[in-house]
């Protein structure tokens, strides 16, 4: 294992009902803002499947992507983008899974200066850099999200 992926001490397995239900949260959140977004801007991939979800709850027919790539598996390397948006960003959702280090979110935050960036979960170092978040996981804490996961059996924490 490289040491890049020894910070992370902790698996949060998150279900297809509890993203459900966290990214409604989001949802119920940001209509409170009472603020009417012209579309979403999804960050691909993890932010997909929350954008869908917070389009439907919102109202927003319009949803685009950027695509950046820089994790695999659990080692975050280099940034490469791979369709980004010119444009202020005003009157633009962008949606994310997870802030995490912060590096997606700067890279998308500079291509999209003035738009309002929403992720379902954050942790400690993203956190600055989005606006809105639901819930918040410590550093060192992977998060499973389901596209990425099977159940099976593993073994309890204090053994067996």
């Amino acid at each position: 294992m490289s040491a890049k992926q020894d910070r992370y001490n902790r698996n949060f397995p998150v279900s297809w009902d509890q993203l459900h239900r966290d990214t409604k949260a989001l949802s119920w959140r940001l209509h409170d803002l009472g603020k009417r977004w012209k579309r979403i801007v999804a960050v691909t991939r993890g932010g997909l499947v929350p954008a869908a979800v917070i389009a439907r709850e919102l109202g927003i027919h319009y949803i685009d992507t950027v695509c950046i790539t820089s994790y695999k598996f659990k080692e975050q390397g280099e940034m490469n983008i791979l369709k980004k948006i010119d444009d202020s960003g005003e009157d633009v959702l962008i949606i994310d899974d997870l802030v995490d280090t912060g590096s997606t979110a700067k890279v998308v935050k500079n291509m999209l200066p003035d738009a309002y960036f929403a992720t379902v979960y954050a942790k400690p170092a993203g956190k600055p850099l989005v606006d809105l978040y639901v819930t918040e996981v410590s550093q060192d804490t992977w998060i499973l999200f389901p596209w990425d996961s099977e159940s099976q059996f593993v073994t309890p924490i204090a053994g067996e």
